[in-house]
């Protein structure tokens, strides 16, 4: 358990994956479909997520891509306002104090590194985000709900840039020291945005 706060349970925890874009680079693909190691993205992540998670949604403009699947989906609150709109949308959605926002594209996400994002919550802190070695990845990240609150006044004043929003909050970051002991194989953050990045990942789970 991390010594920068206690585990909480998963009643406090509500998981938000984010499904709502149009994917304009993968020809409108729905992303969280695709097959990686013989199992959908989105069952991937379900998986992971459930591991500290006790209320999940998804957030999507297109309802019947996900009717197999016993969960909520949540349309966007606002239309047209990107991965901030849908952000702040699974935050008025959730019921619990956290939430877990995930893109749904994202097919090597872990519960070992969702574990670790909520041991680091806390009442000093209104986001807990991974830098990786390309940056901060906010769209594999957990805020508090109260945030909702600030994103909403920034898509309001026309703001769309997550960056805005990271400048508002408390922010906790994680370290590449740390997520390289949660996961040594760089795979943690790599995405499907376009067709040559899923060969990429299709071909990854084929290497030993």
């Amino acid at each position: 358990m991390s010594s920068v706060a206690a585990a909480i349970d998963a009643r406090q925890v509500s998981a938000a994956i984010l499904a709502g874009g149009e994917a304009s680079r993968y020809g409108g693909t729905d992303k969280g479909s695709l097959l990686v190691g013989g199992r959908r993205i989105i069952d991937r992540q379900l998986a992971a997520l459930s591991s500290v998670a006790g209320e999940i949604l998804i957030v999507s403009n297109h309802r019947e891509r996900y009717a197999d699947l016993p969960i909520p989906v949540i349309p966007d609150a606002v239309l047209a306002a990107g991965p901030m709109g849908g952000l702040m949308s699974a935050l008025q959605a959730a019921t619990a104090p956290w939430v877990l926002v995930l893109a749904c594209d994202l097919p090597f996400v872990s519960a070992p590194l969702f574990t670790e994002l909520v041991e680091r919550t806390g009442d000093d802190v209104d986001a807990v985000i991974p830098r990786s070695t390309r940056g901060l990845e906010p769209l594999c990240a957990i805020y508090a709900r109260r945030a909702a609150d600030v994103a909403e006044q920034l898509i309001q004043r026309g703001e769309r840039r997550l960056t805005a929003l990271i400048d508002a909050l408390r922010v906790r970051e994680i370290g590449p020291e740390v997520l390289a002991a949660i996961e040594d194989d760089g795979r943690l953050f790599e995405n499907v945005n376009t067709p040559h990045d899923y060969a990429r990942a299709v071909s990854a789970m084929k290497r030993p």
